[in-house]
C-alpha cells in the first residue's frame, strides 16, 4: 500500500501528497522525475471523466494559454474557449486594442469557426496568405453576407497569385443550416465528401464548420461568460495605473483578471493586487459578477498563503520552468515545477483558493501530473506558439519546414514591447537586463498544427490518467493519484522512439 508523506520545507503543515511506499526524496521534483502508478478503477471509459475545473473559473478544460505575446491573441483566445480552455491575453497590449479584441471574441460563435471573407476579386495569393490564420484551411468568398464559393488551399495550388479568386473557388457551395446538430453536421458533410461547409442563418454566413469540428462539439464543452459568449482572460501588470487599467479591462468584459510578474512575492504585487480585487469588488457590487482574479508567479506555500490572503482566488505557480525563460541560468533563482506545484497547491487549499501550474509542460503527461499535485488548471506557453493560431506570421524554413517565432516575456524583445511609451535613454537601460530568449523557431508538428490538435492530445492524455486512477473529475485525480520516483533512465524507458516525442 502506499503511504503518504509530504516534501518541501514546510511539510509539517501541507496536506499530504500520495507516494509509494519508502520514498520520500530530500529532494524537490521536476514532472520528468516523477510518474502516476495505476491503481484499481471502476472508471470504464476515458469519456466518463469531466474535467471541468474546480477554481470556480468556469472553464470545462483545465488549460490555460500563457500571456505571451508570441502565443495569446484573439484567434487563440476563440479557438481554445470553444473547447473549455481559456486564454490570457498579454498586459503588453494597448488597452484600445484588447478592447477590440475581447469584442471580436465575445461576438464569435460558440461552435461554429470564425470564417475568412474575401471577395470575388481578391487575389489568389492574398487569400493563400490568409489561410494560414485558420486550421481549416480555407476562405468564404462572400457578396456582402452572402457565401457566393469556398476556396480551399488546394485549389490555389498552382495557380497564378494574381488570378482572382472567383476564377478558382468552388461555386454555389454547399451550406449547412446554423442549429444543425453536430452528429447530423458531421453525416452530411461525409456524404458529400466535404471536409468543411460555411453555415448559414438564413443567407447570411454565421462560421464555418469542418468534419473535426463537428466531432469535436461533441467531446468539449466551449467556456462561456453568464451571458453564453466565449471567455477570455486579460493580465495586468503590477506597474503603472494598475487600478485603472482593471477597471478598463473589467468594463471591456474581460471574464478574468491576472495579476502578473516574474517575482509575485513581492510588496508590489501586494499593493497591485489590492487595487485589482478593490475594482473587480466594485464591479461585482455594481453588476452581481465577481470575477476571479489570479496573482503569480510564486515558489513556494507562505508566498501562496500571502496572495492568497490579500485576495487573489487563484494563485500562479512557476519560477523558471518556462521553455523561453533563462531565469534559473541567469539568477540560480527558481524551483522544479511538481515540488512547487505539489506545496503551494497544499497551501492553497488551506487559505481557500486554488492554484494555476505554468511552466515546465512540454507533453501531455506533464499537464496530468500537474493536475494530480494540485493545480485546478495548467499553464501553457510556447508549446502553443508552434500552432496555426497563434499571432506570429508563419515562416517556411530553408528544409521546408513551417515555423512561427516565440520569445520570453522577459527578453530584450518584450521589454522593448512593454517599454515603448519610455524615453530612449530608459528603454535602452532596461533592455539591458534581460531573462529570456529573444527569439526562436517554433516548428509546427505536421500531425498536429492547430491548437486544437495539441488539446485533443492533452485531453486524451489527461482522461487516460484519471481513468488509471479511477478518479471521473479533477479533485478525485489529485484524491487518488499515486506518484513514484523515478530516475533519468526511468524517464527515457517510458519514452517511444518516435522523433515526435
Amino acid at each position: 500500500m502506499p503511504s503518504r508523506h509530504l516534501i518541501g520545507p514546510a511539510a509539517g503543515t501541507l496536506q499530504a501528497v500520495q507516494f509509494l511506499a519508502g520514498e520520500r526524496p530530500p529532494y524537490d521534483l521536476t514532472y520528468n522525475d516523477v510518474f502516476m502508478v495505476p491503481a484499481r478503477s471502476g472508471v470504464a471509459s476515458r469519456f466518463d471523466v469531466d474535467l471541468t475545473t474546480p477554481d470556480g473559473v468556469g472553464t470545462t478544460l483545465p488549460v490555460v494559454v500563457a500571456n505571451m505575446t508570441a502565443v495569446s491573441g484573439r484567434r487563440m483566445a476563440e479557438t481554445v474557449a470553444r473547447r473549455g480552455a481559456v486564454a490570457v491575453l498579454p498586459q503588453d497590449i494597448p488597452l484600445d486594442v484588447v478592447g477590440r479584441v475581447i469584442d471580436a471574441i465575445k461576438g464569435a460563435h460558440p461552435v461554429y469557426d470564425t470564417p475568412i471573407t474575401v471577395q470575388p476579386g481578391t487575389t489568389v495569393g492574398e487569400a493563400l496568405s490568409l489561410m494560414p490564420k485558420r486550421a481549416h484551411r480555407a476562405v468564404v468568398v462572400v457578396d456582402g453576407r452572402t457565401p457566393v464559393g469556398v476556396m480551399t488551399e488546394h485549389d490555389g495550388r498552382g495557380v497564378d497569385r494574381f488570378a482572382q479568386v472567383h476564377e478558382v473557388m468552388g461555386t454555389d457551395p454547399w451550406t449547412l443550416p446554423a442549429g444543425t446538430e453536430p452528429r447530423a453536421a458531421f453525416d452530411a458533410l461525409t456524404d458529400r465528401h466535404l471536409m468543411l461547409a460555411p453555415v448559414t442563418d438564413g443567407d447570411q454566413l454565421c462560421g464555418v464548420l469542418t468534419r473535426t469540428g463537428a466531432l469535436r462539439a461533441t467531446l468539449y464543452q466551449p467556456a462561456l461568460d453568464p451571458e453564453g459568449q466565449l471567455m477570455v482572460a486579460t493580465a495586468i501588470g503590477i506597474n503603472g495605473d494598475v487600478a485603472g487599467k482593471a477597471k478598463s479591462l473589467l468594463h471591456h468584459g474581460a471574464d478574468v483578471l491576472v495579476v502578473d510578474t516574474a517575482h509575485g512575492h513581492q510588496d508590489k504585487m501586494l499593493d497591485a493586487l489590492a487595487a485589482v480585487t478593490a475594482a473587480r469588488d466594485a464591479q461585482a457590487a455594481a453588476t452581481g459578477r465577481r470575477v476571479p482574479v489570479v496573482a503569480g508567479n510564486v515558489v513556494t506555500a507562505a508566498a501562496t498563503r500571502e496572495l492568497a490572503g490579500a485576495g487573489a482566488d487563484v494563485v500562479k505557480v512557476g519560477v523558471g520552468p518556462g521553455a523561453m525563460c533563462t531565469t534559473r541560468m541567469m539568477t540560480g533563482v527558481g524551483r522544479p515545477q511538481f515540488s512547487a506545484v505539489l506545496e503551494c497547491a497544499a497551501a492553497a487549499r488551506e487559505s481557500g483558493a486554488h492554484v494555476w501550474a505554468d511552466g515546465g509542460v512540454r507533453h501531455p503527461r506533464d499537464l496530468a501530473l500537474a493536475l494530480a499535485a494540485g493545480a485546478a488548471s495548467v499553464m501553457v506557453g510556447s508549446w502553443f506558439a508552434a500552432t496555426n493560431e497563434s499571432p506570429g506570421d508563419l515562416v517556411i524554413a530553408a528544409d521546408g519546414r513551417p515555423y512561427k517565432e516565440s520569445f520570453g516575456m522577459a527578453s530584450s524583445r518584450a521589454v522593448s514591447n512593454r517599454t515603448r511609451d519610455s524615453a530612449g535613454f530608459d528603454r535602452a537601460r532596461m533592455a539591458l537586463f534581460e531573462e529570456g530568449i529573444s527569439t526562436a523557431r517554433m516548428y509546427l508538428d505536421p500531425a498536429r498544427p492547430g491548437v486544437e490538435d495539441l488539446l485533443d492530445s492533452i485531453t486524451a492524455g489527461i482522461r487516460s490518467a484519471a481513468t488509471y486512477a479511477g478518479a471521473r473529475t479533477v479533485a478525485q485525480l489529485q484524491e487518488r493519484a499515486v506518484i513514484g520516483v523515478q530516475s533519468v533512465a526511468g524517464y527515457d524507458e517510458g519514452r517511444p522512439l518516435h522523433a515526435g516525442w
